[in-house]
């Protein structure tokens, strides 16, 4: 049987949102997609079956976090990601740039070798060069690679974040060279430069010289805040190629989201619906509900009645209270799975309101309410 090539069509616009579909041979991502994180091999505290439940058709692995446990080469001996998480879904893995900014300790950035850190887990020395990180890629088998870059910290010192700009061109020629051609997987560039729409826009023109199957958004998760993120976004959106994804890295709150699609953007990632879950916030239709407050020990309601999927609409809010306060599994289970179903709804409503036309009415129906 012959694999499916990588491709990506735009189906229907409604002025900058764009409805499309990515095609892959592990099957089809309806855009606007959001992707749910699956850092170490696992979207945390669910089941793959009910990931796929809740409408998602895609999610992120983590380089950075997978090279160091277990490690790539027992990842492939099974055969690569999808084996060794029993996962049919398509996966994007990163490129594990952003979390040597922001996780590993003792970190340096050596232009040819790449980035020479010391593993947050137990010390242990890595070297990480943009060969290297297409090769523990391909290795976990994944459908979309993204290039190795630098993700600096917020600044605004113009210098700081050309040179790194800059290297990040460099070795995205050279992630390009190590991943070869390969037309059943695809591989993105990662644009950078900061909050300087001049830098971002050389970035870009010059990522578009070596011919990514897309282009991400980088370095917009880290610390800036939403009107500053959007205004980057307006900035560029002009230039973005109409035929290739735009993927928005590490973005975002539904309302970043809302706000995105409005200005291009086909592809989100964020550990925000797992991590709240965890943490006993969810996201609901009249806004966040934090399921710790007190209130809700009167409260017999379930967060969503409308929501027959897993049957999340027979657990209380009483309920999910007595979980969370007396440290129960089920509990992040339950308002993870919640969460992660509320995002793809939202997906979907998204996707529904660019194919008729409506989508900013829906926009601002739910821009301040979400």
């Amino acid at each position: 049987m012959s694999l499916k090539n990588f491709a990506f069509k735009v189906l229907d616009t409604d002025n900058y949102a764009r409805l499309g579909i990515i095609e892959t041979h592990r099957g089809n991502i309806n855009t606007p997609a959001f992707m749910p994180v699956g850092t170490q091999a696992t979207v945390k505290a669910c089941k793959i079956e009910d990931i796929k439940k809740t409408g998602s058709e895609i999610i992120l692995g983590n380089t950075y976090h997978l090279m160091i446990r277990p490690g790539v080469e027992r990842i492939k001996r099974v055969g690569g990601l999808h084996k060794f998480m029993n996962c049919e879904l398509p996966i994007l893995t990163d490129s594990g740039g952003f979390q040597v900014m922001s996780l590993s300790k003792l970190n340096k950035i050596d232009r040819e070798k790449g980035a020479i850190f010391n593993s947050h887990i137990d010390g242990k020395k890595f070297y990480l060069s943009p060969e290297e990180s297409i090769r523990i890629q391909l290795g976990l088998n994944s459908d979309i690679l993204m290039i190795m870059d630098e993700c600096p910290k917020k600044s605004n010192d113009y210098n700081l974040i050309k040179n790194s700009m800059n290297l990040s061109l460099h070795w995205a020629e050279r992630s390009k060279k190590a991943f070869g051609n390969n037309p059943h997987k695809a591989i993105f560039g990662i644009i950078q430069g900061g909050l300087f729409d001049d830098l971002r826009i050389k970035s870009l023109k010059e990522l578009i010289k070596i011919n990514f199957d897309g282009y991400a958004l980088g370095g917009l998760a880290v610390g800036e805040s939403q009107t500053e993120m959007f205004s980057v976004l307006d900035g560029i959106k002009d230039q973005l190629p109409k035929d290739k994804p735009h993927y928005l890295m590490g973005v975002g709150t539904p309302s970043d989201i809302l706000g995105a699609v409005k200005r291009g953007i086909d592809m989100f990632d964020c550990v925000l619906p797992t991590r709240s879950g965890r943490t006993g916030l969810a996201f609901t239709w009249e806004g966040r509900v934090n399921i710790k407050n007190n209130k809700y020990q009167n409260d017999d309601s379930p967060l969503d009645e409308n929501c027959k999927n897993f049957n999340l609409n027979k657990y209380s809010k009483n309920y999910l209270n007595h979980l969370f306060n007396t440290n129960e599994i089920l509990g992040s289970t339950l308002l993870t799975l919640h969460n992660l179903n509320f995002y793809q709804e939202l997906m979907t409503l998204i996707r529904e309101n660019i194919k008729n036309g409506t989508f900013d009415q829906f926009y601002d129906k739910f821009k301040d309410k979400l």
